[in-house]
């Protein structure tokens, strides 16, 4: 049975996961790494090994960019409609197989499945919302200033792109990149995190059955990633780089890029203020923050991660937000009652234990949580935590885990100045019943993207991006997100 037709048979369970990892993905065929070697796919919730996959070498990322070059001409000249049906026949497959995939990204990343559904809706998006912008795009036509010419300016695809993409969504990243790249014209080599390949490889074969040609997208794992992306990015036919991930590595890649002058869109690190202000709705601003923060159970950068409540309300807030947080149900992703499923690694929780016993070491108090459950898996409870001080490790970087840190302010412009004391600026939320300080504070906050009485900001139809250390460029939207995989040829015509 091949990839295919496994992944058609299980429409509602995984079935076998070695099925999902025949192979490299590379022009249409699945095949082993050069070596043979592989790479343990884990369980978080138990620690158990899943399934492996290919090791991708060097030489195996030079046959992706050779099959991706081949592939390069008849995917740009192909008709917009016709990339445009293939496009929505992908989004139709994820949503006919959405519970199988919900399934497969619960098992390899351990987030709840009530999650893992709602975000193959969110990935399936990504397909058609491209589907309906590759018949849209359109050219420019005026006449020069001075009446010398005509201006015209046509869009074309960019060219072969690299994709890299973490693991918090395995799903929803890839597609955020691949499907406007493809509604473009381009054709792309993914390489996703070797923590959540399944979901890659099993999207790969949906693609095949969707009509996506051989070559036009293929998918490599690798345990080597830098040294496999840096000889991708060497090759002088790849011409855009996207990347999803941490600061650290954007910088290191966007240092390669820079050696060969390639076009970068990076959605890098997130350090989100949740501000709450006294005149703000409790329950209102309590149901956002348990988005904001537990969406992902804290595994998303654009959780929130410095939660600021002003001193009338604080209180009340504190009491709700440990409540709900000491409520959830701990387990498994893939139970169907789960509300907070594992960490992704091991370091990943030590890291989290770090964060809160330094907070607590500078004199935060523990509201609820704040300790490693016993048991196999990666686990960490629900956490909040009270009087966290700016000085606080976690107040200056991602804490990425179920970690509720609480902060009392007074004013509106102390909140504003403690919001943007961070290098980074990807989401921030506001809470309050004054919509004119809503939009004034949202208008002062440095950050991409802006949560008002609201705690989830991200959709196909908006653009997703964030300033300062949190990245370049924007993903999504009317035509930021097509934009990004696109070059604007000038052309000046004398009649």
């Amino acid at each position: 049975m091949n990839v295919i037709q496994q992944n058609a048979q299980f429409a509602n369970e995984p079935g076998d996961l070695g099925a999902f990892s025949k192979g490299l993905y590379i022009d249409g065929d699945w095949r082993p790494s050069a070596t043979g070697a592989v790479i343990a796919v884990v369980d978080p919730s138990t620690g158990a090994t899943l399934a492996s996959v290919p090791d991708a070498t060097l030489d195996d990322a030079a046959a992706a960019v050779e099959a991706a070059a081949r592939a390069a001409e008849g995917w740009r000249t192909t008709a917009p409609r016709k990339r445009s049906e293939i496009l929505r026949r992908c989004f139709e497959l994820m949503i006919e197989r959405s519970e199988m995939l919900a399934t497969l990204i619960s098992l390899e990343n351990g987030k709840a499945l009530r999650d893992a559904r709602g975000e193959v809706a969110y990935a399936a998006e990504f397909f058609r919302w491209n589907a309906e912008e590759a018949v849209r795009i359109s050219g420019e036509f005026g006449i020069s200033p001075a009446g010398t010419n005509r201006i015209v300016v046509d869009y074309q695809p960019i060219g072969i792109c690299v994709l890299v993409t973490p693991w918090n969504f395995p799903a929803a990243m890839a597609t955020r990149k691949i499907a406007p790249a493809l509604a473009a014209g381009c054709t792309v080599i993914l390489k996703p995190a070797s923590e959540t390949p399944l979901t890659a490889y099993a999207l790969a074969a949906l693609y095949e059955e969707a009509g996506v040609p051989p070559g036009v997208v293929n998918v490599i794992t690798t345990s080597s990633p830098g040294p496999v992306t840096a000889a991708m990015l060497a090759d002088p036919r790849v011409r855009k780089l996207s990347f999803t991930g941490s600061t650290g590595v954007g910088r290191t890649l966007l240092a390669e890029a820079a050696k060969h002058v390639i076009s970068c869109s990076m959605e890098l690190g997130g350090n989100a203020p949740f501000i709450v202000f006294d005149d703000a709705d409790l329950e209102e601003a309590l149901d956002g923050a348990m988005i904001a923060k537990m969406r992902n159970a804290g595994e998303a950068c654009t959780a929130a991660n410095r939660i600021y409540v002003q001193s009338g309300i604080h209180d009340a807030f504190a009491e709700g937000l440990s409540r709900r947080m000491a409520a959830l149900k701990v387990g498994a992703g893939r139970e169907a009652a789960t509300e907070c499923g594992p960490m992704i690694t091991r370091k990943a929780v030590d890291k989290i234990d770090r964060l809160v016993k330094d907070a607590t070491d500078r004199g935060a108090r523990i509201l609820c949580g704040g300790t490693v459950p016993d048991g196999a898996g990666f686990f960490y409870l629900p956490t909040v935590l009270a009087d966290v001080p700016p000085d606080a490790e976690m107040a200056r970087e991602e804490i990425f885990g179920p970690v509720a840190p609480l902060s009392r302010f007074e004013t509106e412009s102390e909140a504003i100045a403690r919001a943007n004391d961070t290098e980074y600026g990807l989401a921030a939320y506001i809470y309050t019943g004054d919509v004119g300080r809503g939009l004034r504070v949202a208008s002062r906050v440095e950050a991409g993207m802006i949560g008002l009485n609201r705690g989830l900001v991200s959709d196909p139809a908006a653009p997703f991006g964030g300033v300062k250390q949190s990245g370049l460029g924007r993903e999504g939207g009317q035509h930021h997100g097509i934009a990004e995989f696109m070059e604007a040829k000038y052309i000046a015509v004398d009649f």
